[in-house]
């Protein structure tokens, strides 16, 4: 398996990026090894936001009601709010670049979800370059992050899952370059921001909650 870094940002690097490279990454050495997110991301290029959000959605899965969205919402909206900005690359705060899960964790994780991520990789594809690649579709997503990122933050019971399993969808659609995937993602994700979020008014009073908290501080 060929490292997943490639400098030269030509299709092949593109593939070295791949779910295939996602799985190969975690899948050897010590289960007990802390993996910093910082050295994770370092060597990537295309796929580091991609690779950024896949791992942020871990505790998502988690089935305890509260993690989820305490400590995968506030990443999401760190990536959905760096793609608004226009960044290429994730910056990470220095508490964020030394933390990361352990190799067990990703193994387990990815154990559980490796046969539909190879068959996912099988019809995946660089494809619809316009909604990956320039600087308005790339915000654009990233204001679906947010969005998603906030619902996912509320105490909407039951949906820690079904917003977990719609970020996971915008990773693969981010690490793969697939712009009918991201296409999707934008339609779902609106239509899951209109059902949960503005119909039930939670979203709403959700934002302004968190604009009063940061007023108050």
């Amino acid at each position: 398996m060929s490292s997943p870094a490639d400098p030269s940002g030509g299709s092949g690097s593109y593939r070295n990026e791949g779910i295939r490279s996602l799985l190969a990454m975690f899948e050897h050495g010590d289960p007990q090894e802390h993996l910093p997110l910082g050295k994770i991301l370092q060597d990537l290029q295309q796929s580091a936001f991609g690779v950024f959000l896949f791992i942020a959605i871990l505790p998502a899965f988690i089935p305890i009601p509260g993690i989820g969205g305490a400590v995968s919402g506030p990443l999401v909206l760190l990536i959905g709010l760096q793609l608004l900005g226009g960044l290429s690359r994730p910056w990470l705060p220095g508490f964020i670049r030394r933390h990361g899960p352990r190799r067990a964790t990703m193994h387990r994780f990815l154990g559980k979800i490796a046969r539909p991520l190879r068959r996912l990789d099988q019809m995946l594809k660089p494809r619809l370059a316009l909604v990956i690649q320039p600087l308005p579709a790339r915000m654009f997503s990233g204001l679906l992050l947010i969005l998603t990122g906030l619902l996912l933050s509320l105490p909407i019971p039951f949906t820690n899952y079904l917003f977990g399993f719609q970020l996971l969808l915008f990773a693969l659609a981010l690490i793969e370059r697939d712009g009918a995937l991201m296409l999707f993602n934008w339609v779902s994700a609106i239509a899951a921001a209109l059902f949960f979020g503005l119909g039930s008014g939670q979203l709403v009073t959700g934002v302004l909650d968190l604009l009063q908290r940061w007023n108050a501080g």
